[in-house]
C-alpha cells in the first residue's frame, strides 16, 4: 500500500513537472538551438553557478554566438556573444531589445519600480526624467566636475592619514564615490568617520557580492523554488534593507523640507516638485515608490560600479609598476605638481587616459550585461524570439573579443593609442553597454574614473606589501557583477 502511494505521489510529481516544463519546450520551435533542458534542472548540467558566465561562453563554442539555454525549469533566456551579435542586437535593433529582465534575487524589492527595473511607459518617463535632473544639477557640466574634484580633495586628504601605512582602500574609495551620489541625489556631504555613512557603504557592497556569489546565481535560476526557504539570500536582503532605509530617511527629510515652489536643491526634491505637479492625475508615474526605487538603484550603483573600477585599476599598477611609472611622468610633464587635474586635461593625458579604458575592458565589470527582454515579437538572426524574451547580452564577450582586441588577457594599454601616441578609440569597447538601456550614469562615471584616478596618481606613488608577481588578477567572485580580490597598498605621498 505504501509503495502504491509512493509511485502516485511520483506520478503526480512527474505529471505536475511536465504540465510546467513542456510549454516552455513547445516554444522553442523558432529560437536559436541550445542545450536540451532537463526537467526540474534546466541547463543546469552545463552552468554551474559560481562559473555561469564561462559555461556560457563554453556553449557559444558550440553553438555559436547566439543560443538559448535555460536557468532552472522555466526561465529561458537568448544569450548573445561577442560584439558582432550584441551590436547587430542592442544597436541595430535597439528598440525591441529595450525591455529590462529579471534580477530575481532583487525582483520582489524593485517589483518593476524605479528607473532601472521599470519597463514600458514607466520606464520611458522615469530614464527621461532622471537623466534631464542630473544634467540640470551639473551632470557633465562645469558644476559636476568641480563637486567630483572637491571630492577627490577629501579622498587624497583621507589617504594621506594613512600615513603610509598598508591597508585596503575599499571603503575609502567607495566612500568617495558614494558622496558624489549623495551630493547629487540629496545634496548631502557624509565624513568618512560617519559610522552610519560605512555601514550603507559596506551594504551596497555586500549587495554586489551577493548578487555575484554562486548562491545568487544558484537563485537566479531557481528562485520560485529558494525565495520562502532561508539562505544567503536573506543577507543580501538584509544588505538591500540598510540601503533603502537610508534612502527613505533622506527622502523623509526633503518632504518636510521642501518649498512648493522649489527651487530643487537635488533630485529627491526634482521628483518630490513633478510628484505635487502630477499629483492629480491617475495615471502619473511620479509616485513614492518609483521615487525610492530609483533613488535606491543610484545610490548603489554609484557606490559601487567606480569605485570598484578605481580598486582594480590600482591592483594594476601595482602588479605593473612601470605603467604607474608611465602614468606619474605624463602628469608630471603635463601638469607639473601644483596643478590639480581636469577634463580639460583629458586630451593631453593619453596615456592615462588608456590606461583607465584597458583597465575597464580587462575588468568587464558586469560580464553577462544586464538582462534585456524583448518588448515585441522580434525577428532576429533567422530566429522568431517572442515577446518577453529575456536576452543576456555578454559585454565581457565584446571586451575580450580576439577579434577585435589581440591577446585579450593581457594588460596592454597600447591597444588605446594610435601610432603618434595619441588616444584612439575601439568601437568594441562597450562597458556601459548600448542601445536604449545604456548605463544612464556613464558621463558621471567616465568623469569620476578620470579624476579621481588622476587626483590619487598625481598625489601618492603605490606600493604594495606583497612581490607584484603575486598580485592576482583574476576576480575573487565573477557573477553579475566581477569582484577582485582583497588586497592591501602603500600610498607614498609624492
Amino acid at each position: 500500500m505504501e509503495a502504491a502511494g509512493t509511485w502516485a505521489l511520483l506520478l503526480l510529481l512527474l505529471l505536475l513537472v511536465v504540465t510546467l516544463v513542456l510549454p516552455a519546450t513547445w516554444a522553442r520551435g523558432h529560437l536559436p538551438p541550445g542545450p536540451t533542458p532537463l526537467p526540474l534542472l534546466g541547463n543546469l548540467l552545463q552552468l554551474r553557478p559560481g562559473a555561469l558566465y564561462l559555461g556560457l561562453l563554453r556553449l557559444s563554442k558550440k553553438y555559436g554566438p547566439v543560443f538559448t539555454v535555460y536557468l532552472g525549469p522555466w526561465r529561458r533566456v537568448v544569450v548573445l556573444v561577442g560584439h558582432e551579435a550584441v551590436q547587430e542586437a542592442l544597436g541595430g535593433q535597439a528598440e525591441e531589445f529595450s525591455g529590462r529582465g529579471m534580477v530575481a534575487t532583487l525582483d520582489g524589492t524593485f517589483d518593476s519600480h524605479g528607473v532601472f527595473f521599470s519597463n514600458g511607459e514607466r520606464w520611458r518617463q522615469l530614464r527621461k526624467f532622471t537623466t534631464l535632473a542630473l544634467r540640470d544639477l551639473g551632470m557633465g557640466k562645469r558644476e559636476g566636475e568641480e563637486l567630483i574634484q572637491a571630492e577627490a580633495r577629501c579622498l587624497v586628504e583621507a589617504l594621506q592619514g594613512t600615513k603610509g601605512q598598508p591597508f585596503d582602500p575599499s571603503l575609502l574609495l567607495a566612500q568617495a564615490t558614494c558622496n558624489i551620489t549623495c551630493s547629487l541625489v540629496f545634496d548631502l556631504r557624509l565624513p568618512y568617520d560617519s559610522e552610519e555613512f560605512q555601514a550603507v557603504v559596506r551594504a551596497a557592497g555586500g549587495i554586489a557580492v551577493g548578487l555575484s556569489s554562486p548562491w545568487g546565481q544558484t537563485y537566479e535560476m531557481f528562485s520560485r523554488f529558494l525565495q520562502c526557504l532561508p539562505g544567503p539570500h536573506t543577507q543580501l536582503l538584509g544588505h538591500l534593507g540598510t540601503v533603502a532605509a537610508f534612502a527613505a530617511q533622506q527622502v523623509g527629510q526633503h518632504e518636510g523640507s521642501l518649498g512648493a515652489a522649489g527651487p530643487a536643491r537635488d533630485l529627491v526634491d526634482a521628483f518630490l516638485l513633478k510628484m505635487a505637479k502630477e499629483k492629480q492625475d491617475p495615471n502619473t508615474e511620479f509616485t513614492a515608490k518609483n521615487l525610492l526605487m530609483t533613488v535606491v538603484y543610484l545610490l548603489f550603483a554609484g557606490t559601487v560600479t567606480v569605485s570598484t573600477t578605481i580598486r582594480y585599476t590600482l591592483l594594476l599598477l601595482l602588479k605593473y609598476p612601470q605603467v604607474q611609472e608611465r602614468v606619474q611622468e605624463e602628469l608630471m610633464r603635463e601638469l607639473g605638481a601644483g596643478q590639480g587635474p581636469s577634463l580639460g586635461d583629458r586630451a593631453r593625458l593619453p596615456y592615462t587616459d588608456a590606461v583607465l579604458h584597458e583597465a575597464q575592458r580587462l575588468l568587464a565589470l558586469v560580464p553577462m550585461g544586464i538582462p534585456r527582454a524583448l518588448t515585441k515579437t522580434t525577428r532576429f538572426r533567422g530566429y522568431t524570439l517572442p515577446q518577453g524574451t529575456e536576452v543576456f547580452p555578454l559585454l565581457g564577450s565584446i571586451l575580450h573579443d580576439p577579434a577585435v582586441f589581440k591577446e585579450p588577457q593581457e594588460f596592454n594599454p597600447g591597444r588605446f593609442l594610435d601610432a603618434d601616441g595619441k588616444f584612439k578609440k575601439h568601437e568594441a569597447f562597450l562597458p556601459f553597454s548600448l542601445g536604449k538601456r545604456v548605463c544612464l550614469g556613464e558621463g558621471l562615471a567616465r568623469t569620476e574614473l578620470f579624476l579621481l584616478f588622476t587626483a590619487i596618481l598625481q598625489a601618492f606613488s603605490l606600493e604594495g606589501p606583497c612581490p607584484p608577481g603575486t598580485l592576482n588578477l583574476q576576480p575573487a567572485i565573477s557573477g553579475l557583477f566581477n569582484i577582485p580580490r582583497a588586497f592591501q597598498l602603500r600610498f607614498r605621498p609624492r
